[in-house]
């Protein structure tokens, strides 16, 4: 009797021992939205940023604005001293005034009345000429009846001569004063008044750059000079910079950037925590100088002004979005030395089954499984790595433990 009791306790030990029972935690396979988000550490910048330089060397007569004022496109922002070019532009302007009534005066009055005096003289010069002709032929008639000597009518033919002379020089001023003449002397006096208006022009930009303004809506971010104090030509005297939008520019892996599309779905996460949405706008074509990463732009709002240009944040990019995925935690997800993966279903039995899985999209603690889950199963997360190391026949012995959720427990 005793013998058949100890057999029948070692066959119970021995069963207790084949059938081990573990304890796990479950998930649901659920059908949910699951995206592909890429994370990096960006800089901020401003949408819009100028550095205002003076193109002349002047000192400071005074500054309109202070830092952090608001300013508005065309804004005048400081003024430059400028008497001497105030000097200069109202000599230029003086000339100006000159070579235009010069020029108004050759057009107008000067080459016309050379032209009605050139006309005249070729008159004057044709009647000479005529006489002079009268007189020859009347002398040459009265030599032939040999009234007169051969002087008489030499000293005619000389003068018909002098008259004939007078009359083409006479005739070729007035056609030159027609013709080319008038032209180049227009020419001329037109390119002298061109000349004073490029010098007055000149004159008055150099004077404008005496004022300056924004050439942007923005903050003042930077005024590094104080009234009086003398400036070079080139170095910024205000920055001025658009911050209602920045523009976060993050480096990542040619593999990440080439998963991004242009007006995608990104975020900057605030100084809060919270993400502040935008759009990616910018994927560079070509690496970095470096060679290794990708630059993209994210451009977000920040009309309440919590992003500081300069500042470093986390942005998150969302490359790949699937509305209807199936989805486990990723602790469900067992990898083998081979690469493959898997997951421990328990079924209706509560018994774990190992399944293998195709993954696809990773995402804050979660996966999506292309393949080997169907919606609604179970898989094991905490215990899975236990179940995992079972052998197959042991596992097909193994029952489970499930552990009820923790607000259960709370309750």
């Amino acid at each position: 009797m005793i013998a058949a009791l100890m057999s029948i306790d070692c066959a119970a030990k021995k069963e207790a021992e084949v059938v081990p029972v573990v304890t796990v935690d479950v998930a649901p396979v659920l059908s949910a939205e699951i995206q592909r988000i890429v994370r990096a550490d960006a800089v901020l910048y401003p949408i819009q940023q100028a550095a205002i330089a003076p193109k002349i060397s002047a000192p400071i007569r005074r500054f309109y604005v202070e830092r952090g004022a608001h300013v508005r496109a065309g804004q005048l922002l400081a003024e430059l001293e400028s008497q001497d070019l105030t000097g200069a532009a109202k000599e230029s302007e003086a000339a100006f005034a000159l070579a235009e009534a010069t020029y108004q005066t050759t057009a107008r009055a000067t080459l016309p009345q050379e032209g009605q005096k050139a006309e005249l003289d070729v008159r004057v010069a044709k009647d000479t000429l005529d006489a002079a002709q009268a007189v020859f032929d009347n002398r040459q008639r009265l030599f032939t009846e040999g009234a007169i000597a051969q002087k008489d009518v030499n000293d005619a033919q000389v003068n018909l001569s002098q008259a004939r002379n007078q009359y083409e020089i006479a005739q070729k001023r007035f056609q030159d004063l027609q013709g080319f003449g008038r032209e180049q002397a227009l020419k001329a006096a037109t390119a002298q008044r061109d000349a004073a208006r490029g010098r007055y022009e000149a004159a008055q930009a150099q004077l404008g750059y005496a004022r300056i303004t924004s050439p942007i809506d923005g903050v003042v971010t930077d005024r590094p000079q104080y009234t009086g104090e003398s400036v070079a030509s080139g170095s910024p005297i205000v920055t001025v910079m658009d911050v209602s939008q920045i523009v976060a520019r993050a480096h990542l892996a040619p593999g990440e950037a080439a998963e991004l599309k242009l007006g995608g779905d990104a975020s900057v996460i605030g100084p809060d925590g919270a993400p502040i949405p935008g759009k990616v706008t910018q994927v560079s074509p070509a690496l970095d100088a470096t060679g290794t990463t990708v630059e993209v732009w994210i451009q977000v709002s920040n009309t309440d002004g919590r992003l500081k240009p300069g500042s470093s944040h986390r942005v998150e990019l969302i490359a790949r979005t699937v509305p209807n995925a199936m989805v486990i935690p990723e602790a469900a997800v067992l990898t083998g030395s081979s690469g493959s993966t898997s997951v421990m279903v328990i079924d209706s039995e509560n018994k774990p089954h190992k399944e293998e899985v195709t993954l696809g999209i990773h995402d804050s603690g979660k996966v999506q499984v292309t393949n080997g889950l169907q919606n609604g199963q179970r898989v094991v997360t905490v215990g899975a790595f236990e179940l995992g190391k079972l052998d197959d026949d042991v596992l097909a012995k193994t029952s489970v433990r499930i552990q009820p959720p923790k607000e259960d427990e709370e309750k």
